[in-house]
């Protein structure tokens, strides 16, 4: 069974796909707006469960990728430095 943030996320990409329908996006949006606080859900279990060495070593390669933003790579600096 989906979680809350696995539906939220599918009516963020509804909102996001040029290949959708009108009438879809405005459903997402209502959805969005009436069920999952404007989408704002937690993470889909964040990191529970995961290994922390894969975790580490994902968010060390976000850190050294060179397509990835300056904000990605500092959230992926920060995350890194709590674990």
């Amino acid at each position: 069974m989906p979680s809350e943030a696995q539906i939220a996320g599918g009516h963020k990409a509804t909102l996001n796909n040029p290949n959708v329908s009108q009438e879809a996006k405005e459903h997402s949006k209502h959805v969005l707006d009436n069920e999952f606080n404007s989408g704002d859900v937690s993470k889909s279990g964040d990191n529970e469960g995961k290994n922390p060495g894969n975790v580490a070593g994902g968010l060390k390669a976000t850190i050294n990728n060179p397509k990835v933003s300056d904000e990605a790579k500092q959230s992926a600096k920060e995350r890194l430095s709590d674990m």
